[in-house]
């Protein structure tokens, strides 16, 4: 995602005739990516040397409710932005969520069926089936937003990423925990 993002969005944008400095793509990439993945390593590392597995435990157990109510405000307030337009143009929405579920139960069963071919346990596969189907909307609405405003056409395809991702992701999930004996079952044969 670090390497790939700039030149995949600048190819894609190219091709749609939107112009996109390649210094703000990779400025968006550095600062919504690089710096957050640095200061965590950092923050991390200090965690490990002073306190063990104990302190760091100690503080993602505080951090989780707080991710988590970070990340509903945002999309909270994304959609609050996006709502009126959202209602407004149905088959638009439609048109650009159906490809996102298509593709994402898609990429998720190719890479679960190529772990349970590799025969990887099932903790790896899972995982992986996530990995493979995710689009990155977060960073993508980061930087449509910078980029674009808040009311552009560019924060509500993003939007709207999330809006059908969140939702078919989890799916993904249930579907590959209650898969797992099929899954296993391949493994023990």
């Amino acid at each position: 995602m670090v390497f790939a993002f700039a030149p995949i969005v600048g190819l894609l944008l190219g091709l749609s005739a939107i112009t996109v400095p390649w210094t703000t793509l990779f400025l968006s990439v550095v600062l919504y990516i690089v710096v957050p993945v640095i200061a965590a390593q950092l923050w991390r590392r200090s965690l490990l040397a002073r306190g063990g597995e104990p302190a760091l435990g100690q503080i993602l157990r505080k951090l989780q409710p707080i991710s988590l109510f970070a990340l509903l405000t945002t999309l909270v307030l994304l959609f609050g932005f996006q709502g009126e337009q959202i209602v407004r143009q149905p088959l638009i929405i439609a048109l650009l969520a159906i490809p996102i579920v298509i593709q994402v139960y898609l990429n998720a069963g190719i890479a679960y069926g190529l772990n349970r071919a590799l025969d990887m346990p099932h903790n790896v596969a899972c995982p992986s089936a996530l990995i493979g189907a995710s689009n990155f909307f977060e960073l993508a609405v980061a930087a449509a937003i910078a980029l674009f405003g808040f009311q552009s056409g560019a924060a509500l395809a993003t939007v709207v990423g999330v809006l059908v991702e969140v939702p078919v992701m989890l799916s993904v999930v249930w579907i590959v925990l209650r898969t797992r004996g099929w899954y296993e079952q391949a493994r023990t044969v």
